[in-house]
């Protein structure tokens, strides 16, 4: 990961103050398919930032990084003045194809653009810490966390790649298999086909060929 900025930055933190003012969230107006789901696209989050940014000075630009075990995006945030900063943000590819270092890009390209504005989505989590985790809320959390790592596992046991499937899940950490596995009757992340798929023969004789438990 970089973090690199012009010498001088009074002006860009001048307009990025303002522009935020005037910020709205990112309307979570985009339906995820595996997870039923709505989460704000990469198109909501330029729409929150596009007239602030342009009202102030601001623009952006984002680059494609790629070498081989991850892929993201390289984001520069710049002032009319010519101050700038920058910042990279890569995720770790569970498979080695155009699809998937296609998706890794645009996931990274949402979340670096997002964070580099300082904007939320429109029910952020941070705006709920007040209120008293439940098992289904434990489970979506979890959920929003790995979704990179829970659809590569859902394509893997769809194409019955049970190697890859073996990897992708356990990229995830423990405390998370776990919360992924509750709320089956609430629209938890797997379905009745996964579960069995996930403790199956199939599957677990990868996982243990792999990684030897």
């Amino acid at each position: 990961m970089i973090f690199e900025h012009s010498s001088e930055q009074d002006q860009l933190a001048e307009a990025l103050n303002a522009a935020q003012k005037s910020m709205g969230s990112a309307l979570k107006d985009a339906d995820n398919p595996f997870f039923k789901s709505k989460y704000a696209d990469l198109g909501s989050v330029v729409r929150a930032i596009k007239d602030p940014f342009a009202d102030n000075g601001l623009s952006y630009t984002q680059f494609p990084i790629c070498d081989g075990e991850s892929a993201g995006v390289i984001t520069v945030l710049m002032h009319k003045s010519g101050q700038w900063m920058r910042s990279s943000y890569t995720i770790p590819l569970v498979k080695r194809d155009a699809q998937a270092v296609g998706s890794c890009i645009t996931y990274a390209r949402r979340y670096a653009l997002q964070a580099i504005a300082g904007i939320p989505a429109d029910d952020d989590d941070g705006n709920k810490a007040s209120e008293p985790l439940d098992p289904l809320a434990v489970h979506n959390d979890a959920v929003k966390r790995n979704c990179v790592s829970i659809t590569a596992v859902k394509l893997a046991i769809e194409d019955q790649k049970w190697e890859e499937a073996a990897e992708a899940y356990m990229e995830l950490t423990n405390d998370d298999k776990h919360a992924l596995w509750l709320a089956p009757s609430k629209g938890g992340v797997w379905t009745t086909a996964e579960r069995a798929a996930l403790k199956s023969d199939d599957f677990n004789a990868a996982r243990k060929a792999m990684y030897g438990a």
